[in-house]
């Protein structure tokens, strides 16, 4: 009834508009004018917000605009010509299937409107995806799929429970014991008519399950293993997604608020606290992994690349206030251009012990150098800005690296220094990225003569002398014990500073950055 009052206002505006000016007699037909026009908006009041009050069902009523179609968050138009359903108490979806799943060649990429399919087809994860009316029930951690309003009498929703555990290292199966295991299920009609699960908050997107367990406190595993994967899953929803986290803590949500808002327009759901109903359109369960900080686009429907999850990056970065990258000197012929090298500067284990030697050793070559400080407490965008802007990345073995990604495709490069016995393993973690990145890899090897070890192991120790073999022997053991954890190394300059001249060489031959 909120235009009774305006209408009220102009009708009383008319009448004294013409009983004005000179006295004149009031025009009888009036009365009868004003009590028609309230009549007839009484009832068209009542025609339009009816439901709102004989349907209780309607939960999320006060969100719809009755008076045209409402685009959703998922490019799609509510509420236009019979499209829009209820399901006993859930969320307003439209008929239309969502795109839930963006993979080439799953078995779940042509799933029907109603249903629930999981591919279990990849080595490392496992994901399910629910399309329909989708409703939480926090205190048994399950996702159920309530049955269409519209469907025949006799129709039966076909599909089994599912379990699945939503992290990318399935072959791992002390560690995936430490995940929480969803359950997926169609709903039974007890519980349909369970006034338990009737929708306490209603979505306009599709749910992604995901965990911020697992080995997501070290920042190599925090991409490879969670954002890189989520993004692969849902980036071609363009944030149209709600998150709904697993083992949500608060350092993980403050360390990583840009991607998680990259991901996401919505707020995220700690699924294990958060006791409420939430009803969704859909949901997926799990994310897809394509390999070590990988993406291959004949995978993907879109053709994505690991360089657009560094526009992700970029993009998600780019807002916060932090993000000041510094200042690019115009080279003039007194003042040449010198590119930009950061050396990550490790604590503990896989230390430079020269590092001040190899700064100025880079410098002489013609660098400008940076120390890059490592779990300094400096926010993520801090160290986008900073990494984004060098011409090249430095640093030993270790998960700082995964912030090749920060670097510039097409332009920048990483020189990895493997310590002795980890050349392999280096190469495997990094070197791959690079190249998906257009961003160029240089690997150096260190010697026995520029490894620790030298001073706790004989000369002619297999330690020493034969890494390889000696990690044969006495497999991973001695691989974490000896080669990742028990070594510092400090370069021959000599030997380096081939490796730094090359560099610098083929910075020198690219054009000027903006």
């Amino acid at each position: 009834m909120a235009s009774m009052p305006a209408d009220e206002k102009i009708l009383g505006a008319m009448e004294d508009g013409s009983g004005s000016g000179g006295g004149g007699k009031k025009v009888s037909r009036w009365p009868g004018y004003v009590h028609f026009i309230f009549l007839l908006t009484v009832v068209m009041c009542a025609l339009v917000y009816a439901p709102r009050f004989l349907a209780p069902s309607l939960t999320s009523v006060a969100d719809v605009d009755f008076f045209k179609p409402r685009p959703s968050s998922l490019g799609r138009v509510e509420g236009g010509q019979g499209q829009s359903v209820h399901s006993g108490g859930g969320n307003a979806v439209d008929e239309e299937a969502l795109v839930l799943d963006n993979q080439v060649g799953s078995p779940c990429a042509s799933m029907p409107s109603h249903g629930i399919c999981c591919d279990r087809s990849d080595f490392n994860t496992d994901v399910c995806f629910m399309a329909g009316d989708v409703r939480t029930d926090a205190a048994s951690l399950s996702f159920l799929l309530f049955p269409p309003s519209r469907a025949e009498p006799n129709a039966t929703v076909v599909v089994k429970e599912e379990l699945i555990r939503p992290y990318t290292r399935k072959w791992e199966r002390h560690l995936m014991e430490r995940i929480h295991e969803v359950r997926l299920r169609a709903a039974t009609p007890e519980d349909a008519a369970s006034e338990r699960h009737r929708c306490d908050v209603v979505h306009d997107a599709p749910a992604l399950v995901m965990t911020a367990g697992g080995y997501t406190g070290n920042m190599f595993h925090a991409f490879n293993d969670a954002f890189l994967p989520a993004w692969l899953t849902v980036q071609h929803l363009r944030r149209r997604v709600v998150l709904v986290v697993l083992a949500y803590n608060p350092w993980w949500a403050g360390t990583f608020r840009e991607l998680v808002s990259g991901l996401s327009d919505h707020h995220v759901i700690d699924i294990l606290h958060d006791k409420r109903t939430h009803c969704f359109p859909g949901a997926i369960v799990g994310t897809r992994f394509h390999g070590i900080l990988a993406v291959h686009p004949e995978r993907t429907k879109d053709n994505r690349t690991l360089a657009d999850f560094h526009n992700f990056l970029a993009d998600s970065y780019k807002d916060d206030d932090a993000v000041k990258p510094p200042e690019r000197g115009m080279a003039t012929n007194t003042s040449p251009r010198r590119p930009r090298l950061g050396i990550v500067s490790r604590k503990g284990t896989r230390v430079i012990e020269n590092e001040a030697a190899v700064a100025q050793l880079a410098s002489s070559v013609g660098f400008d150098v940076s120390i890059l400080e490592t779990a300094n407490g400096a926010p993520m965008s801090s160290e986008y800005a900073a990494i984004s802007a060098l011409d090249v990345l430095l640093g030993v073995h270790g998960a700082d690296l995964t912030k090749l990604l920060f670097l510039r495709p097409g332009r920048a490069a990483l020189l990895q220094v493997a310590p002795l016995g980890v050349p392999p393993i280096a190469r495997g973690c990094y070197a791959a990225a690079c190249g998906m990145m257009e961003v160029h890899y240089e690997q150096y090897d260190v010697v026995a003569n520029e490894s620790s070890l030298r001073r706790r192991y004989a000369a002619d120790d297999v330690v020493l002398t034969d890494p390889e073999k000696a990690k044969q022997k006495g497999g991973w053991e001695i691989t974490a014990r000896v080669y990742l954890g028990g070594q510092n190394v400090s370069l021959d300059l000599d030997r380096f500073g081939d490796t730094l001249r090359k560099l610098h060489s083929r910075a020198m031959r690219l054009p000027v950055a903006p």
